[in-house]
């Protein structure tokens, strides 16, 4: 049996919008099942991550499948198994962290500092998918196929 790989395109350009907003610092894409289909930071932070490298990136990505895996069982069993997930935040002394849906497979998930607006944010991410959702979007792989 042999499959075919595709390479998915780096979608972080798409990101800078909500990098520019005063408090964002990051901001990922991923599909479903947390692979990273692009990610930004803003520029001239400082900090513990002043930028994620790709690996800090793929590491968010599959902390943000979990987290939406997570929030979709938990509506699910409170509100029965149609119930879905619109967005999920997480908040810490450093900031907040938003995940919310991005397309079919596809989520996103954007880190503020403290005294970011919240809810500009999460206004610009709604925004943001509403533009360009179709290409944030992750389609199902490609089904492995038998060649002779």
């Amino acid at each position: 049996m042999t499959g075919t790989i595709t390479r998915l395109p780096d979608l972080g350009w798409m990101l800078r919008p909500l990098t520019e907003i005063p408090g964002v610092r990051h901001a990922v894409v991923v599909s479903e099942d947390g692979l990273r289909l692009g990610h930004a930071s803003a520029e001239n932070l400082s900090g513990p991550v002043a930028s994620l490298s790709v690996g800090e990136a793929e590491a968010l990505s599959a902390a943000c499948a979990a987290m939406t895996m997570t929030g979709r069982s938990t509506a699910a069993l409170l509100f029965g198994g149609g119930a879905g997930v619109r967005q999920l935040m997480l908040e810490s002394e450093h900031g907040f962290v938003l995940f919310t849906h991005a397309g079919v497979g596809a989520h996103l998930g954007v880190a503020t500092d403290p005294s970011a607006d919240v809810g500009l944010v999460a206004q610009q991410m709604q925004l943001l998918v509403a533009k360009i959702g179709a290409h944030l979007a992750s389609q199902p792989r490609d089904p492995v196929t038998d060649s002779s």
